[in-house]
């Protein structure tokens, strides 16, 4: 099929030029697919319970590495749990050129482009604040979850995307520089501030002191900012606190997290069909001692939960080294029987969020009424939490897979 199209100027994106183009189904990026797939994975994850088992078995080395593999740091660090969010914002960046460049093969104007990416933010924060009002009683407006975070983001980093590569690197150095002066201007907490009225318990052991004290748990700038922006919604309660210390500001370092996606999906564009393996390899190398480097010299703590601009990119770096072992493995070294099973789930991660998010709770409840407790304990009741979990995974997944063999793949 045949089509005139007038391609707009965008970053990663051919010249504007009016011509004969030949529309073919795209190619998809089975590495991406992978990668994501993982990322799926590990959050649904959390239904096998590794903190339950590591519990049973005290002494077991085994089961302490996963648990702790399978929870958030309480502070500063990194476990693999922790690589979930950034890997999906990544992820997110990495598809912008992909889909840029498809609407425009298109024909979509830059004003329908526009619209259809503002809608898509829009329906992001709606969905984030949806499911974490399932279990509550009116609306909880909170923004500080992943699809929210990504949500409030995304029309900016499709702007970008159309900016010369100099400009977006700019913004990304402007955008870490501004955050990370209004927090290091913003008073530190005195001697007599009172933690526990903001959450922080007295045995609370991972407070920073000295100037590296501006990014400690809800004493922060961003904590200043939700008592005041999270109280204009209507709420049960008055809004005092976050038990995990997020917050909604964490927005802006995670667009960052996104334009770093966006650089890694432009460079596989710019050299396909090669894979930029070496340049993703030394990016991430760069970024994780650039962020190592700030947090050993207290400049700026590397912290998930508050999205710190060194947590931008230490966990940006890490996830330019996953994309480069994926990359290596499924297109240099061929192997890509292995990452079906990924590629089923990161190609509707739509679905496999929500899936993981609403029907948890309803699928344990009939495993345990139409099949009790004993088919879970065939390895002992220390492996129970573990054996349902995987059961609930297999679950998941093969609805997953069905929905691949009928190409039923949700998108927003």
């Amino acid at each position: 099929m045949h089509a005139t199209v007038s391609t707009l100027k965008a970053e990663g994106i051919r010249p504007p030029v009016t011509r004969k183009v030949t529309i073919s189904p795209p190619i998809r990026n089975v590495a991406v697919d992978a990668y994501r797939g993982l990322v799926m994975l590990l959050m649904m994850g959390e239904v096998m319970s590794f903190a339950k088992v590591a519990r049973a078995f005290p002494d077991s080395l085994f089961w302490r590495v996963l648990a702790f593999n399978q929870n958030h740091v309480e502070w500063a660090g990194m476990s693999l749990h922790d690589t979930i969010q950034p890997g999906f914002t990544f992820l997110v960046g990495v598809a912008l050129p992909y889909s840029i460049n498809s609407r425009i093969v298109k024909g979509q104007s830059f004003g329908k482009m526009l619209a259809h990416t503002l809608w898509r933010s829009l329906l992001l924060i709606a969905l984030g604040i949806f499911l974490r009002s399932t279990h509550s009683t009116q609306t909880y407006f909170t923004f500080e979850d992943t699809l929210t975070q990504i949500g409030l983001g995304y029309t900016f980093a499709f702007l970008l995307a159309y900016c010369k590569p100099k400009w977006q690197w700019a913004a990304l150095g402007a955008i870490l520089f501004a955050y990370w002066l209004a927090w290091a201007l913003y008073p530190v907490p005195g001697p007599n501030f009172d933690y526990a009225a903001v959450g922080v318990s007295a045995d609370w052991h991972h407070n920073f002191t000295g100037f590296a004290s501006h990014w400690n748990k809800n004493s922060n700038l961003g904590q200043a900012v939700d008592v005041w922006f999270l109280n204009l919604f209507p709420r049960a309660s008055r809004f005092v606190y976050n038990d995990g210390g997020y917050l909604t500001s964490s927005f802006i370092p995670t667009l960052g997290t996104m334009l770093l996606g966006l650089f890694a999906g432009r460079w596989f564009r710019e050299v396909a069909p090669k894979i930029p393996i070496k340049r993703f390899v030394l990016v991430g190398l760069a970024l994780m001692a650039a962020a190592l480097l700030l947090h050993v010299t207290g400049i700026c703590p590397i912290v998930k939960r508050i999205w710190t601009p060194s947590w931008t990119l230490f966990s940006g770096g890490v996830c330019f080294l996953f994309l480069a072992s994926f990359s290596w493995l499924i297109d240099v070294k061929g192997y890509r029987r292995w990452a079906f099973p990924l590629v089923v789930v990161g190609m509707n991660s739509i679905a496999a969020y929500l899936i993981a998010h609403l029907w948890e709770d309803f699928i344990i409840e009939n495993l345990h009424i139409n099949l009790g407790s004993a088919p879970f304990r065939i390895f002992g009741t220390g492996l129970e939490p573990f054996m349902l979990g995987v059961t609930v995974m297999l679950i998941y997944w093969l609805t997953l897979y069905w929905m691949y063999r009928r190409k039923l793949f949700l998108r927003i």
